[in-house]
């Protein structure tokens, strides 16, 4: 069933302002065409709604029953449609994130905050997981955008390059390559070293581009979060290889964050989306303000 909104939205007007000169100037259009949308409706209803005479304008029967049940239809679609024009306008709305641990450390907060300022009612949800969690998330449509670790080209995935992350060396004082500004990946084959899942994109990575240039690297204990591997160093168990954003130098006494050179092995952090999906205007404004936020380590 077609309804004839223009046709409900006339009748109201003409009902509730008594007349149909009142009501085509208050729907800005012509009389004969106020006239040709109530027409319209009453032959599609097959019932009057309006007698109309030289003097005055009086509802059926019918259409005193229907006039309720018409207004709040107008008010509806009116709400409704308000409602849509003020997300368009003002980007207005709640946003799902995937991201990975990594950014919720320093760079991800910040840029939240600068969000928040600018659209103070928006709801931002956030699912932390690995990159192949926040791949899953934005194809299965639980998330609009991702932030992972450049990976695998996926056909339904449009990927942009936020920054570029390099790893490095995190230990604790005292150590004996602490007053060091960068240190080698050869320093570290007498280091005890405490390693991330080798599920990880991160360390897939890390060992792809080592083993290129030869260089194998032992760790003595395993972990599955970033995180983790840092309270293990602030307890001195052991030292770290992270990338470089999930340690902020002062974050904890006693730490040290080293650059890692000869090589230096950088991953790549990118934001993804559906490239079938248009974004709802709330995550359009959060993609934005991502790509054009200095995103540096």
């Amino acid at each position: 069933m077609k309804i004839d909104f223009d046709g409900v939205q006339a009748f109201v007007a003409i009902a509730e302002l008594g007349g149909f000169n009142k009501a085509a100037r208050e729907l800005h259009i012509t009389q004969t065409a106020l006239t040709r949308r109530l027409q319209k409706l009453e032959a599609y209803l097959g019932l009057r709604l309006l007698d109309r005479t030289t003097r005055r304008v009086e509802l059926t029967a019918v259409g005193r029953d229907f006039l309720p049940q018409a207004r709040a239809i107008v008010q509806d679609m009116t709400v409704a449609v308000e409602r849509l024009k003020d997300m368009s306008q003002h980007a207005r709305g709640n946003v799902t994130l995937a991201c990975i641990p990594s950014m919720s450390a320093h760079l991800l907060p910040a840029v939240m905050r600068s969000y928040a300022q600018s659209h103070p009612d928006n709801r931002v949800r956030l699912l932390d997981g690995d990159s192949n969690e926040v791949r899953a998330a934005v194809l299965n449509g639980l998330a609009e955008l991702g932030i992972a670790v450049l990976g695998e080209k996926h056909p339904e995935l449009q990927e942009t390059v936020l920054f570029s992350d390099p790893l490095a060396f995190i230990c604790r004082e005292p150590h004996p390559l602490q007053e060091r500004k960068s240190v080698t990946w050869a320093d570290m084959r007498g280091a005890e070293l405490i390693g991330v899942s080798s599920a990880t994109a991160t360390r897939v990575f890390m060992d792809y581009q080592l083993a290129k240039r030869g260089i194998r690297l032992h760790g003595n204990y395993e972990v599955q979060h970033h995180a983790t591997a840092i309270n293990l160093v602030a307890a001195g168990v052991g030292s770290a290889i992270l990338p470089s954003s999930t340690f902020r130098e002062g974050d904890r006494p006693g730490l040290r964050k080293i650059a890692l050179t000869d090589p230096p092995v950088r991953r790549k952090v990118v934001l993804l989306r559906l490239k079938r999906s248009s974004l709802s205007p709330a995550a359009q404004a959060f993609h934005d303000l991502l790509k054009a936020t200095p995103l540096q380590p």
